[in-house]
């Protein structure tokens, strides 16, 4: 595991108040949504607003790129690399 895939998965964990869950129990490439953790809309939201607020990423929510890069830790990571400016 990365410092950035640990960083991400710590965020994640942090600004959804998952308690319950360690970071060691994320796979990297298990969804997130539905399947894997079982995230929504909403959670996409806040993990959205943690991305901006950490890496200084601005998203936009009605592209089917933006949905893609919240597939995943691995795909989270990608994104991070690519557009963060913090």
């Amino acid at each position: 595991m990365t410092v950035l895939q640990s960083e991400l998965k710590e965020m994640i964990i942090k600004c959804l108040d998952l308690e319950d869950i360690e970071i060691e129990e994320i796979e990297d490439d298990a969804p997130l949504f539905v399947d894997g953790l079982g995230l929504d809309s909403i959670d996409a939201l806040e993990i959205g607003l943690a991305l901006q607020k950490n890496y200084g990423i601005k998203l936009d929510s009605n592209s089917d790129e933006t949905r893609a890069h919240f597939a995943n830790v691995n795909a989270l990571v990608e994104l991070v690399n690519n557009h963060r400016t913090k």
